[in-house]
């Protein structure tokens, strides 16, 4: 299992997909697939994909949204870097572009179909996935997906809930761009990110 993990994740590592045979436009600069994987990994962070600091950096979330995240889920920079415990695999993994407004890009349509079955077969020990952002839940949930990301992130203990494993923890994006919607919702700090916490150090 471990040996065929790793041919995976050299393959990910090189793939051109995106530039070489695009659904759509290429990707406007190099790839630079960036995940963290291992066999024996018991929980998973799901988000969208690399923004232009991991795109620069090759770690994913070493940004002001990886800071958030970490204080969300209550852990430090080595117990979430520690893939032999945390995979990260992002719905694209490489940086999509920036779009007109200066936002990043949706995650690029061909990564997910192409890698995400390949990967998840070969990781037996996942016991948690966190979901964050609409993306990753639309993917992971199906129909089990709300209409809206708050409507499927309040509904978090219904969705742990389901047989599994892995059991799915919905999210929003740590990012800025989410803030208003933190203050809004003031229960996912009040009753979200406890349990959220709980389900983490059960795992690490």
């Amino acid at each position: 299992m471990t040996r065929a993990l790793d041919r995976l994740v050299r393959e990910v590592r090189h793939c051109r997909r995106c530039v070489d045979a695009p659904d759509g436009a290429p990707l406007p600069h190099e790839p630079r697939p960036v995940l963290r994987v291992s066999a024996t990994a018991r929980l998973a962070v799901v988000g969208q994909a690399p923004g232009t600091r991991v795109h620069a950096s090759g770690v994913p979330f070493s940004d002001p949204s990886g800071v958030r995240l970490r204080a969300w889920m209550g852990v430090g920079d080595a117990e979430f870097y520690d893939e032999q415990r945390v995979a990260i695999l992002p719905m694209g993994f490489c940086f999509p572009g920036l779009g007109k407004t200066g936002g990043d890009l949706p995650p690029r349509r061909e990564c997910a179909p192409l890698w995400r079955p390949r990967l998840f077969a070969l990781l037996p020990q996942l016991e948690l996935v966190l979901l964050v952002g609409l993306y990753a839940q639309r993917w992971h949930l199906g129909a089990d997906c709300g209409a809206t990301l708050g409507e499927t992130v309040r509904d978090y203990r219904r969705l742990l809930a389901r047989p599994g494993p892995p059991r799915f923890f919905p999210m929003p994006h740590p990012s800025w761009r989410n803030n208003a919607w933190l203050k809004r919702n003031p229960w996912f700090e009040a009753d979200l990110l406890p349990e959220l916490r709980r389900e983490v150090a059960a795992l690490i």
